[in-house]
This record gives structure tokens, C-alpha cells and sequence, in this order.
């Protein structure tokens, strides 16, 4: 008698499954997002490899565990490796998450090219290895590859490429192959024959990611996915995705500019405190290292509604330009833009500035843009928006020399920001002659050649800017 098939109904959007068939689902509210999935339970179509079988798990004490603090697997860019903590971990998952076409597979592929001491099975599932190889062709022309025939073998001998989809093939290839890093692109292509469903549903998904997961463990390789991202921004598939693996990275940047920035979102070997820029180019992704002189470009005059904050991108000092326009509204609800900052909170420095100092903007039109391309989230820029508005409405420029860093409180007091001496240094090292920053934070000394000038209260700044 053959076996009862087993199937179950889940949700595309959230992954809940149900036993039967539900027009809404219950989990998240969403309508017709149920799918059948057939589920074999027969262990033999998992394709267990050989490197994991006969290893049955055993409980252990934790003081008999052996400590295992290898040495990473190093990388040739600096800023990939800083952002993964110091290299890649033998036997961890790294998830990379952005836009199409944002540089994804290019990063990673340039990666694969550019470091000959490490073999790398790069597998397609969504390119051919003609068009893999086209890019590779472009990518060997770009910076970084000079000199490296002399050090060993080349990229043509150390990264393989593999376009297939089926985990329980991928498995046998890494084994019959034995490289030191894998790249799959994108997760979202893979299935397993333990699951009947199409590829890049919540199921197969979540399946294949735990066949990686489990590989990847035993056979001390680590692994490099690339996923797709939804309309909202957030990774497709599962959250469960996100948890599973060891590190996830947010490859973001707008397409209309050359700058893209890698963020760890989670990291269980390193600090999700960095953050690594790179700038777009015909021959692939370069490594931006004087961020900022990159950022505020060649200022020649100085045009009012331009203020320079000192930030930090995790443990980096970034120094960004704020521009800001202030006009008389046409119509008779003024508008209010924010192009990388929080348009909740440009309203509320607006009313600060209205209640606090007297400045009618009520019926004023505000736009405001951070240059570059980058969205800053921290609340020291608050006092160079607070500055860059006051400068557009009285329309008397800011001197070029200046600096600004500082949280803005609601009754119009300047907060203390973390690591002030690092944004002074900063600001110094890039020519400026003046800083200004909260009263009271620490780390506000004055260094040779820059004047530190500490404010309390926002109030106090028309005067120091404007007389």
C-alpha cells in the first residue's frame, strides 16, 4: 500500500502553514497567499552528503568542548572584511540582501576574481556562465588586479562557476571540488526534492537554507547567499531566513549615484557597528577610502542653506553636506521634503525653531537634501538641519569652515552626542577651522588648528553664524 502523501497550505508572506486550504491567513491577514506543498517525509530525499553522515550528535559538557578560535580566511577588500568582522568564518552563512541591480553579485564575484589564494565556486541560478563569464572578462580590467599573476595562480584557475539550482547536485560538486568559499545567487533559485513546491516559495526557502546551514557545519566551508528583497525593502522570503544564518548584510545605495554602502544588519562574529562605502565604476566596485573629501566633492562658494555635520556610520566619521531650501509657499499648505532624513522629524527641529527662536516658518515651503545619496539616521545632524534651514531663510551663507554636531531636544537644548573627538578629528584632519558641538559632551577639546565652540541651547547658534 503506498504511503499517504502529505501536504500542508503556506503562506507566501509569512510563512504560516495551515492544514487546510483558508482564504485569509490568519498569521499576517493577507488575502489568497496560501500555496500547497506537498512534503515527502523519506529521509533519503534530503541527500544527506557524505561529509555529514555517521556524524550523530551527542550531548557533551560544555567544559569539554575544545575552544576553536581559528584564524579567518582573509580577504583582499578591506572593506568587506571589516564589515564581516575581520574576514570570513570557516563554516558560517552570510546573507547579502539589496535592490536589483544595487552590485550584489558583482561585489561578490569581483571577490571570487580578486583573491587567488582562495577557490571559489561561484553558482548561478539565474545567469548562464557566458554572462557570468562577460562580467568576469569586465571585472579582471578593474582596479585591484594588477600585479596579482606574479603571487600565485590566477582568478581564471581559482573561481569555478556552476549554474544549478538542485541543492542535493550543489552538495556533491563542493564535496568532488573542495573550495574554501561558495557563492550561491541568489537563494531564491534553489530548490530541494524533499520539498515539492517552486523554487523561491516560503518553503523552499526556508528548506534549502537549513540543507546549507547544515553542510556548512559540518563541512567547515562558508557560504555567501545572495536574496531578493521585496517592495518594502525587507528580504523575500521568511524571517526565519534572517535567523538561520550568521551574518546579514544590507547592500544599499541609490542607482543614480556611484556610492553604495554594505551594512551588517546581524553579525554573530564581528560588530554591527561598520559600515563599508564603495563607488560604482564601468569595471566594477571600488573601495572609497577618503570618505570624506568624496562626500563634500570641491566646494568652491559658499551658497546659503549649506551646512557640513560631522556623523559617525558606525565606528566611522563621516562628514556629510546638508542642504537645505527655504521659500514662500505658493499654495496654501506650505510643503515640507527630506531626501535622507526622517521627514517626522525635519517637522518637529521646524517647530523647535519657530517656538524656541522666534523663526516664523509656518507658511514657508522646506526642502531639504542630504548630498551623496546617503540617508543618515543619527540625531547629531539634527543641529546642521536646524542650521542649514536657518541659513536658507535669512539667506546668508554659513562660513565653509564650520562644523556642526548635535541632538536637538524638543524645549530647544543641545544634547551631548557619543565620540565627539572623533568627529573633531575628523572635521580637523579634512581642513576645517571650527567646530560646533554640544555643551558638556565629552571629548570636546579644542585640537591645534581647529576652535571648538560648545552651545547649549539652539538659540545660540543665529548668533555665532549670523551676528
Amino acid at each position: 500500500m503506498a504511503a499517504k502523501v502529505r501536504s500542508q497550505f503556506v503562506c507566501q508572506n509569512c510563512g504560516s502553514a495551515f492544514p487546510q486550504w483558508l482564504g485569509q491567513c490568519t498569521g499576517c491577514k493577507q488575502w489568497n497567499t496560501l500555496v500547497e506543498e506537498v512534503r515527502d517525509r523519506v529521509e533519503e530525499k534530503r541527500g544527506t552528503p557524505a561529509s555529514v553522515k555517521g556524524r550523530a550528535p551527542k550531548p557533551v559538557a560544555i567544559g569539554d568542548i575544545p575552544v576553536q578560535d581559528g584564524p579567518r580566511i582573509p580577504l583582499s577588500d578591506g572593506e568587506l572584511a571589516r564589515v564581516l568582522g575581520g574576514g570570513l568564518v570557516p563554516g558560517s552563512i552570510t546573507l547579502i540582501g539589496g535592490e536589483p541591480g544595487i552590485g550584489k553579485s558583482t561585489l561578490l564575484l569581483q571577490t571570487a576574481l580578486r583573491d587567488p589564494h582562495l577557490r571559489t565556486l561561484y553558482i548561478s541560478g539565474e545567469e548562464s556562465e557566458h554572462q557570468v563569464k562577460m562580467r568576469a572578462d569586465r571585472l579582471q580590467a578593474g582596479p585591484g588586479t594588477a600585479g596579482r599573476a606574479a603571487q600565485g595562480p590566477g582568478p581564471t584557475d581559482t573561481c569555478h562557476v556552476l549554474t544549478e539550482t538542485n541543492t542535493q547536485n550543489i552538495f556533491r560538486h563542493i564535496e568532488a571540488l573542495k573550495p574554501g568559499l561558495v557563492v550561491i545567487d541568489s537563494v531564491q533559485t534553489l530548490h530541494t526534492a524533499a520539498l515539492d513546491a517552486s523554487p523561491g516559495s516560503v518553503g523552499q526557502v526556508r528548506e534549502c537554507t537549513a540543507e546549507v546551514m547544515r553542510f556548512a557545519k559540518t563541512a567547515d566551508v562558508p557560504f555567501v547567499l545572495i536574496g531578493h528583497i521585496t517592495k518594502d525593502g525587507y528580504i523575500a522570503g521568511p524571517k526565519v531566513l534572517e535567523h538561520m544564518v550568521d551574518c546579514v548584510l544590507q547592500f544599499e545605495g541609490d542607482r543614480d549615484h556611484a556610492y553604495r554602502l554594505l551594512r551588517p544588519l546581524k553579525n554573530r562574529f564581528g560588530s554591527t557597528n561598520e559600515l563599508g562605502i564603495y563607488e560604482m565604476h564601468g569595471t566594477g566596485l571600488a573601495a572609497v577610502e577618503d570618505t570624506g573629501r568624496l562626500l563634500l566633492g570641491e566646494r568652491e562658494d559658499s551658497p546659503s542653506g549649506v551646512a557640513v555635520c560631522a556623523t559617525l556610520e558606525g565606528q566611522r566619521p563621516l562628514l556629510v553636506e546638508v542642504q537645505a531650501l527655504v521659500s514662500s509657499a505658493v499654495y496654501g499648505t506650505p510643503q515640507r521634503s527630506a531626501t535622507g532624513f526622517d521627514l517626522r522629524r525635519l517637522n518637529m527641529l521646524l517647530a523647535v525653531l519657530e517656538k524656541r527662536c522666534g523663526f516664523r516658518l509656518g507658511q514657508k515651503d522646506v526642502f531639504l537634501n542630504l548630498a551623496g545619496g546617503l540617508r543618515v539616521e543619527e540625531p547629531a545632524i539634527d543641529l546642521a538641519v536646524a542650521c542649514a534651514v536657518l541659513s536658507s531663510n535669512v539667506d546668508i551663507p554659513i562660513p565653509m569652515d564650520t562644523v556642526f554636531c548635535g541632538e536637538v531636544g524638543l524645549t530647544g537644548e543641545v544634547r551631548p552626542v557619543a565620540r565627539t573627538d572623533q568627529r573633531i578629528a575628523e572635521a580637523r584632519k579634512l581642513g576645517f577651522r571650527r567646530i560646533i558641538v554640544p555643551h558638556g559632551g565629552k571629548g570636546a577639546v579644542s585640537a591645534e588648528g581647529i576652535t571648538v565652540i560648545p552651545v547649549a541651547r539652539v538659540s545660540e547658534v543665529p548668533a555665532l553664524l549670523f551676528g
